[in-house]
């Protein structure tokens, strides 16, 4: 299998943070969108960011920015769709997602997805404290299931891939998923680096 496309998700409100775009803030003075992508393009055959609103925003980061299909902010599984559709317009049979909020997710994310989903092309990692459905393995072949559902008005991740026997990929840290979604979590993010 070639390596799967990374898809970045960006596409939420950051209402928790008061709005705007949580992955441009600096951490370590750097913003967390570029230690994101640092993590996630080695694992990957080229990496996208999914997310909503003027994409100029990113024009720093040369990096193809996708929309949401779905309207009204559909929460992740819409930002994963998006991210098959585009992965299969390039060819790509997987995705590897990773959120854009976490800064500290493992270098090894993609080949531990792909062994958990080896056998049916869909995982998602799993940490101490329980699954962390922003990170997974999707097959692009489900994308049809997915947008059905999503019409149908699903928004949880875990009932989805649930249903699609879906692989977990165990890590064994949790603070490799932290993510920033405070003003309080980017100042202890600053202390863990």
């Amino acid at each position: 299998m070639k390596q799967p496309l990374g898809v970045i998700l960006a596409g939420g409100q950051a209402t928790r943070m008061g709005g705007g775009d949580k992955c441009l803030l600096t951490l370590g003075g750097m913003p967390i969108l570029k230690r994101v992508l640092d993590r996630l393009e080695p694992q990957t055959d080229g990496v996208i960011l999914n997310a909503n609103g003027d994409a100029t925003r990113f024009a720093d980061y040369n990096i193809a920015v996708v929309a949401d299909s779905i309207t009204g902010f559909a929460g992740p599984l819409s930002g994963v769709l998006a991210g098959l559709d585009h992965a299969a317009q390039l060819g790509h049979t997987h995705i590897i997602t990773a959120a854009a909020d976490t800064p500290f997710f493992p270098c090894d994310l993609t080949p531990q997805l792909l062994l958990a989903g080896e056998t049916n092309g869909l995982a998602l990692a799993a940490s101490p404290s329980g699954r962390q459905p922003t990170f997974g393995l999707w097959p692009v072949a489900l994308r049809d299931d997915l947008r059905a559902a999503l019409d149908d008005g699903l928004r949880k991740v875990v009932m989805w891939t649930q249903k699609h026997n879906a692989g977990t990929a165990e890590f064994p840290d949790d603070a490799a998923f932290f993510n920033v979604n405070t003003p309080e979590d980017l100042q202890k993010a600053e202390t863990m680096l």
